[in-house]
């Protein structure tokens, strides 16, 4: 076959194969079998192998093409890509309906245009002369993600497209958004997959289609099989009306959804709605809920944007998923701001696809409300598939063994008396929350436990929803109680899980620093530490230090050098008071265990020498300095004393470098004290 012969067989077959597409997921049909089909593909792919100069941008056989990317671009969207308000019931719809009338100030024709809301990824794409040049995700809705290498590989949208209707003319530029999606059956067979390879199962359909989506290697996206229904027309064509984009989409080669409907009053919006509520199971694809637009384009306009989302649509959603469990206790966690939030731990169960084992309670008064006791047998739902709740208690179903659950009169995080503010009940010291938030940030800072993953706002975030208020709840932490919370995917929930799991083993110097007990510093941890070894053959779990530490007493740690009277009654102090005591125990349950780094030093060149460092060194860190001197045999002291023998001086040396001029205490530059230590 010469070139002109190849070039005609290959511009029939992407004819060919891209009808048989458009039959399969526009119009239904299925015109060849799939072995057929895929003859036809292998046809083109060999012959665009012999002719790589013939391959065309739109071909079948570039769905998949190119090399893993190394990041995604950023786009940004041409308008805004928005996100719809909720409605959990007929009186929310009417609210609504009224809301948009008396913006507009005008009654309005009640003929809307409902779509069955996917639980899929919004995109955009984007065609130019008629071909597919760029596919994106929403992003923040103004400036998206660039996934057109991997939303090629799915063939339901096309790479392609014409308008065989007189009445629009395609514009160079035609801007298009839908939603892509996994549907049930394929996502059964990925969870298959998942379990013969022994990984963990996904929890949900959606997670697998937005991580598909962001594969940097679009073979991975390819073998996913992802679906996609498109739903709106960007450009303007002239279209009056929602259901008129609708046609449009389909007439130039997208899939649209068959079950998508025009309705003329809110009446018919309930009972399409109560009709998928019923029915959803039958479809292929996880849905909650229904999309309602308003049909007439220029109302739609008219109505302008309210926040993130239009005024005249709204997600008309499902009732929320419920699930029944056992509240086994109820918890009071501290808030940031001081807050008392009583909280239900729950028999693990799993609702709206993630198994939660934590529900807030939100206030006492609301405890009352729904009459809820410590053993009940309740109901759990996930309004709008966010925030866990319990709804209702199942009082016919108590054995007599239920306990009533009373507040707290004193705070548990400091002791203090607790106060009511409206239905708030709060600490009365006014710093508890503030102080409750700082001891967490330290506890995993780097110094510390140096879990990265959890930042202050995430910190700030737990603390709000009740799900933390000390240091050992962090390693409670369930997966699917986090993911739960609204702006918080499955992936960050496991990540924090994971990242807090990974660091329950801890060196005995930076276990006593996350304790953040008063006047003790990094240096200090490290004498204490020598002083509750000392004639312990080992301490290898929270309790072993609550142990040793009760027993110090003042006069044992002043003879620690360094260690003076303020420092030791801080540190007697801290092993007396119960709420730490507690604590430890609490880190002991959930499985914190302390190594005992067995460092010797290489020689003895500094053995009996003391250092202090101040300022900023250029050629090595601060904790490498005080590593080089650990090897060496010598001490490290946070503080200049009469006993200091040397102070270092780098960059911008403080009060320390002051201090030691004052009482005659050798300085060194960094100069000095590296040919001290290469000697």
């Amino acid at each position: 076959m010469d070139k002109q012969e190849a070039k005609r067989r290959m511009e029939k077959l992407r004819q060919e194969i891209d009808r048989y597409r458009y039959a399969y997921h526009v119009l239904n049909k299925s015109l060849v079998s799939d072995a057929a089909l895929d003859s036809l593909k292998k046809e083109l792919f060999d012959l665009e192998r012999q002719f790589p100069d013939l391959v065309t941008f739109d071909s079948p056989t570039q769905r998949v093409a190119g090399k893993p990317l190394k990041e995604f671009k950023k786009v940004h969207h041409e308008e805004r890509m928005l996100s719809f308000n909720d409605a959990f019931s007929e009186e929310d719809m009417r609210d609504w309906m009224g809301r948009v009338e008396n913006y507009l100030g005008k009654k309005i024709k009640d003929e809307f245009y409902c779509e069955l809301k996917i639980d899929g990824l919004a995109i955009e794409l984007v065609y130019e002369n008629g071909i597919l040049v760029q596919a994106s995700t929403r992003g923040d809705g103004i400036i998206g993600e660039d996934a057109t290498q991997n939303l090629k590989t799915i063939e339901a949208i096309p790479l392609r497209i014409q308008i065989p209707d007189s009445r629009f003319q395609i514009p160079n530029r035609f801007v298009v958004r839908g939603e892509v999606f996994l549907t049930k059956k394929e996502f059964e067979r990925i969870n298959k997959e998942q379990k013969k390879k022994g990984l963990k199962p996904y929890a949900n359909p959606r997670n697998i289609a937005a991580g598909s989506v962001r594969q940097l290697d679009s073979k991975i996206t390819a073998g996913r099989k992802l679906d996609s229904f498109q739903y709106d027309v960007v450009t303007i064509l002239g279209q009056k009306t929602h259901e008129e984009e609708h046609e449009l989409l389909k007439k130039s080669g997208f899939k649209i959804n068959p079950n998508n409907k025009r309705v003329k009053s809110l009446e018919e919006v309930f009972e399409f709605r109560d009709y998928w509520a019923k029915h959803r199971d039958r479809l292929p694809y996880e849905i909650d809920g229904i999309v309602v637009i308003i049909n007439d384009n220029k109302v739609f306009d008219d109505a302008g944007v309210i926040g993130k989302a239009p005024r005249a649509a709204i997600a008309y959603k499902f009732s929320p998923k419920e699930a029944t469990t056992i509240i086994e206790d109820i918890k009071v966690q501290v808030g940031r701001t001081g807050a008392l939030t009583p909280v239900a731990v729950l028999r693990a169960v799993s609702v709206g696809g993630i198994t939660i084992t934590h529900a807030s309670l939100h206030n006492y008064d609301e405890i009352k409300r729904l009459g809820i006791r410590i053993g009940d047998t309740a109901i759990v739902s996930r309004a709008g598939d966010v925030i866990p709740q319990v709804t209702k208690v199942l009082k016919d179903l108590r054995t007599g063994k239920e306990k009533e659950f009373h507040m707290l009169t004193r705070c548990p995080a400091d002791g203090s008396k607790v106060i009511k503010e409206g239905a708030v009940h709060r600490c009365s010291n006014k710093n508890c929350g503030a102080r409750v938030r700082e001891q967490l940030y330290h506890f995993v800072s780097r110094a510390a436990f140096d879990i990265r993953g959890l930042g202050s706002k995430i910190i700030d975030r737990l603390l709000d929803e009740g799900l933390i208020s000390d240091a050992a709840d962090i390693f409670t932490l369930n997966s699917g109680d986090v993911a739960a919370l609204e702006r918080f995917g499955e992936k960050s929930a496991e990540n924090i899980v994971r990242e807090a799991d990974g660091h329950k083993k801890i060196t005995l110097p930076r276990f006593l620093y996350a304790l953040g007990i008063l006047h003790v510093g990094e240096e200090s941890v490290r004498l204490l530490a020598e002083a509750l070894l000392r004639g312990k053959s080992k301490i290898n779990l929270p309790a072993d230090v609550l142990k040793v530490g009760k027993s110090l007493t003042e006069g044992e740690l002043q003879n620690i050098r360094d260690i003076g009277p303020a420092v030791a009654k801080s540190i007697v102090d801290y092993f007396k008071d119960k709420r730490h005591q507690e604590l430890l125990k609490k880190l002991d349950s959930v499985g914190v265990k302390i190594e005992i780094p067995r460092l010797k030093a290489k020689s003895s060149k500094l053995k009996t020498k003391t250092f202090v460092l101040t300022g900023g060194l250029e050629s090595m860190s601060r904790d490498e300095a005080k590593e080089k001197i650990r090897e060496l045999g010598g001490d490290i002291s946070e503080s200049v004393s009469k006993k200091t023998d040397y102070v270092v001086t780098g960059g911008e040396p403080g009060s320390k470098f002051e201090k030691a001029k004052k009482l005659g205490v050798t300085t060194l530059t960094e100069k000095q004290f590296l040919e001290m230590i290469q000697k």
